[in-house]
């Protein structure tokens, strides 16, 4: 039995959570004054409280019913983050040149959708597991792939090139897309007090992102 449901949290919910991504850094204080930084993860893990969504009545009993139907903790499921859900930023268009997800060979066929964080300092590759179905633009060396070419698994990420199409040696493989986060509730309980709730009192329900 998989441990992940292939729904989606209510999205207009969703565009009032509160939330975002969480590191882990260890810092020792040297003993010059300067300190000593190590990131224990490394990725960041998003983490967001679904309570600070919650308007009325009826919006908890729609929370309050998808997670009876994950059973809590139990299952896992697809959250759309209300800032970073595409693979350009949140005012623009997608389009098939938004990310490089790898470079051709003239064999490879797999291509794991990911997305780049990054400046002139530095940067970060997050590997996107949950495209949502129907958004995905591909590109092969600056030439917009046609879809008879190439195929999205919407529940990992990979795009996979059919026979024949495999992009040739150095040509740059781009995506554009819309993405969930694989998240679970991070509670097996919801405290509800319908009187305080009036009064303005919202319920923690908080989600914490899993490896899909």
């Amino acid at each position: 039995m998989t441990s992940f449901h292939e729904v989606r949290f209510p999205l207009p919910l969703a565009l009032g959570v509160t939330g975002g991504p969480v590191r882990r850094t260890d810092i020792v204080n040297l003993s010059n004054g300067r300190e000593q930084r190590n990131s224990r993860w490394r990725h960041a893990r998003r983490s967001y409280d679904a309570g600070s969504g919650i308007r009325s009545v009826a919006d908890l009993y729609e929370v309050l019913s998808f997670f009876e139907a994950r059973s809590g903790e139990l299952y896992g499921f697809r959250f759309r983050d209300p800032i970073d859900w595409k693979s350009c930023g949140p005012t623009e268009t997608i389009t098939a040149f938004d990310q490089r997800i790898g470079t051709g060979d003239g064999a490879t066929l797999r291509f794991q959708l990911s997305k780049t964080y990054g400046d002139a300092g530095g940067g970060t590759v997050r590997e996107i597991a949950k495209p949502v179905s129907g958004t995905v633009l591909v590109s092969v060396g600056g030439q917009a792939a046609g879809s008879d070419s190439w195929t999205c698994d919407a529940t990992k990420g990979v795009v996979t090139f059919t026979g024949g199409y495999a992009p040739p040696q150095g040509a740059e493989v781009r995506a554009g897309f819309e993405f969930d986060v694989p998240v679970r509730f991070d509670t097996d309980h919801i405290d509800i007090d319908l009187s305080a709730f009036n009064a303005g009192r919202i319920p923690a329900i908080p989600l914490k992102e899993i490896l899909p």
